[in-house]
């Protein structure tokens, strides 16, 4: 087993394994949230970060080498010492990678910057629990208006059982309702036949002047050349990126301080370790981003970095 694998099993146990002579692995747990940008949500986990300062050997990772590898202490703390000289040598010329743990890579303050590994969960209470994504809520903000149409109600009277005679003028006024309703119903239905012959005569019209055009013939004795167009696409592939940030709200915060400062700023999205790249400015050009780069490296930030993105 690699000394990696060793660490990666403690970090499931442990909330901190220190590397004797390198540095510290510390598990922060963090709660459920969910990424608004893509709508995902996440479940309960440990975050890890690197401490360069926790140096000092507490036995803790010699003590379970010894016990995995039925060896003594003073074997395990050689084996430590072997592996970290091999990752100090690396870390000079390279980035490191531990496995199941992150990436390493000194920056040019030859100080260690980590990225973490999102892909492992070292948080038991929630195995099992992946991401997953929910489509966003469309919520609808103007109340849908009803339109009640009303028909004459033509009222009905029901004889009492002493059969008294419905007064003369009910029934005239009975009958003036039935009259206005059926004069109603006559006039839409003469609106609706007016209508259709309307449009079946112009429907008809246009017939005859589709085919007028068809059976007409055009001679064009001089015509236009062909003009051929060359149209570019301009891809914006070279980032000047300012920062990733894992919480989007710090994201946005990074954005609207580079937007007051004037340069053209913008969120990239989420790279391969769950991140959120905000960018300085995007250019098509490799050269005048190399520029740029160099200029916001004097004036505004030195851990600024350029990203190609292959389209």
């Amino acid at each position: 087993m690699t000394l990696a694998k060793y660490i990666s099993d403690l970090l499931y146990r442990y909330e901190c394994v220190i590397v004797p002579n390198f540095g510290g692995f510390v598990a922060n747990r963090i709660s459920a949230k969910v990424n608004h940008f893509t709508h995902t949500f996440y479940a309960p986990t440990k975050q890890l970060t690197f401490n360069a300062h926790l140096k000092n050997n507490d036995g803790l990772l010699a003590n379970y080498i010894a016990s995995v590898k039925n060896t003594s202490y003073a074997t395990a703390v050689n084996f430590v010492e072997t592996e970290v000289a091999k990752w100090q040598t690396i870390l000079n010329q390279e980035e490191l990678e531990l496995e199941n743990i992150g990436f390493l890579h000194k920056n040019e303050d030859d100080t260690i910057i980590f990225e973490p590994v999102y892909a492992v969960n070292y948080l038991t209470s929630s195995f099992g629990l992946d991401a997953y994504v929910s489509p966003a809520i469309k919520r609808i903000t103007e109340n849908e208006k009803v339109v009640i149409t009303s028909a004459p109600v033509i009222p009905i009277y029901r004889a009492d059982n002493n059969k008294e005679k419905t007064p003369a003028f009910i029934k005239y006024a009975a009958a003036a309702v039935l009259i206005f309703a059926l004069g109603t119903v006559g006039w839409k239905q003469y609106q609706n036949f007016t209508y259709n012959n309307l449009v079946a005569q112009s429907e008809l019209q246009q017939q005859k002047v589709n085919k007028t055009i068809q059976e007409a013939t055009f001679v064009i004795n001089d015509p236009l050349p062909a003009i051929t167009l060359s149209v570019v696409k301009k891809t914006h592939n070279y980032h000047i990126i300012a920062g990733a940030f894992r919480e989007p709200a710090n994201a946005d915060k990074k954005l609207r301080q580079l937007l007051k400062k004037g340069f053209n700023a913008k969120i990239l999205g989420i790279n391969k370790w769950n991140l959120t790249q905000v960018a300085y400015a995007s250019f098509d050009s490799k050269r005048n981003a190399i520029n740029q780069l160099n200029t916001i490296k004097r004036t505004d930030s030195k851990d600024a970095w350029l990203l190609v993105q292959e389209y």
